[in-house]
Parts: structure tokens; C-alpha cells; sequence
């Protein structure tokens, strides 16, 4: 038991951590071909556990400008897209930048009846992006990932295999993106507890 202990320290000491990120609305002017570090640099995962097991476990992927020209980037590539029909995808992704901000929510409960971030009011959590200035913004909706789980799975790597993908959508008034934002936090949090993850801009 001791050295199953000390081998997932060590294991968790080795695993790497997701980079700081530029928290802006700039668009690449090179969407990157790394996709999978993109998605992982923007990717946080948070724990909650209650007295006897784990409550909640969290996996969240902000899609920011630089992780929509990646996966835009990705899909010209399976497409076998070139020339001005690649610009067009890209185009295409930048332009759904402009709607609502969208973070994908990959939720696995201890109590599947608590996996319900889709009930709105009636869940069981309580969901908001968290700005610089510490203003709580509270979704437009949040709704199922109803595609297939590999589907789903291509695209976020993180998504465990009891987990429950969502897509939770936010105004873009007030912005959280900016050249001068070091920090956006999303909360979790319902009547056992709950959880926060940051992404933060280098230096801050």
C-alpha cells in the first residue's frame, strides 16, 4: 500500500502542468498545428471529494481564440482542406468567436442523479465564470454534449470515461478577455462544497 502511495506522487510529481495562456481576444496569425497541446494548455481539472469518496471531478476547456484556430486548423487538415477553402474554415471558426464565450464542462458525480448541470436553476450546481475584477457571470445556458463519446473524446482528450461532456455558454458583456486580464476563474459550487479552476497569463 506504502509504495502504490509513493508511486502516484511520483507519477503525479512527473505529469506535466498546462502552460499560462494569453487571456485575449487577439486571433493567432498562425493558428497552431499542435492541436492536442493547445487543448491541453487549455484545459483545467479540479477535484472535489466528500468524507468517504470523491463528490465531483472536473474537466474544463476554455475554447479561447487560439483554441478555435487550432481545432479549425485541425479540421481543414481531416478535411484535406486547401488553398482559400482552408481560409474559409478559419474564417469560419474566427467569425463564432464573436458569439457567446463557450467553455466545454466534462462532469463525472459520485451520485449520477447530481450530474444535471443542464437543469438551470433546478441543478444541483451552481456554474459562473469568475472576471479579473471578481464579477461572478452566470451562464446563458448549459446544454448536453450529446455526440458520440469518442466523437467528443477526439476533441478533449480529458473527457473520462464516466463523465458527462457539457457546453456552457457565457455573455460576452462583460468581456473577460483582454490585453490586460491576468486571470479568469470558473467556480463549481452547490450545497457539499465545490471546486474553482483558473486560467492565468503569464507573469501573473
Amino acid at each position: 500500500m506504502m509504495k502504490r502511495a509513493v508511486l502516484a506522487v511520483l507519477l503525479a510529481a512527473c505529469t506535466p502542468k498546462p502552460a499560462d495562456v494569453r487571456l485575449t481576444e487577439d486571433w493567432p496569425a498562425h493558428a497552431s498545428t499542435d492541436y492536442d497541446m493547445v487543448t491541453f494548455n487549455w484545459t483545467r481539472t479540479a477535484v472535489m471529494r466528500g468524507q468517504y469518496q470523491e463528490v465531483l471531478d472536473l474537466a474544463a476547456t476554455f475554447k479561447s481564440p487560439e483554441w478555435r484556430a487550432a481545432h479549425a486548423a485541425r479540421d481543414a487538415d481531416h478535411r484535406g482542406l486547401t488553398g482559400e477553402e482552408r481560409d474559409k474554415r478559419l474564417a469560419q471558426a474566427q467569425a463564432e468567436m464573436a458569439g457567446p464565450y463557450e467553455v466545454e464542462l466534462m462532469v463525472t458525480t459520485w451520485d449520477r442523479r447530481e450530474n444535471d448541470l443542464d437543469r438551470g436553476k433546478k441543478s444541483v450546481w451552481h456554474v459562473v465564470l469568475v472576471d479579473e475584477a471578481g464579477r461572478e457571470i452566470e451562464p446563458l445556458e448549459i446544454v448536453k454534449d450529446k455526440r458520440p463519446t469518442f466523437t467528443v473524446r477526439s476533441e478533449f482528450p480529458a473527457l473520462g470515461d464516466f463523465a458527462q461532456p457539457y457546453i456552457a455558454r457565457f455573455p460576452r458583456t462583460p468581456p473577460i478577455l483582454g490585453p490586460s486580464v491576468h486571470s479568469i476563474r470558473l467556480r463549481v459550487s452547490g450545497e457539499r462544497g465545490g471546486v474553482e479552476v483558473a486560467w492565468n497569463a503569464p507573469g501573473a
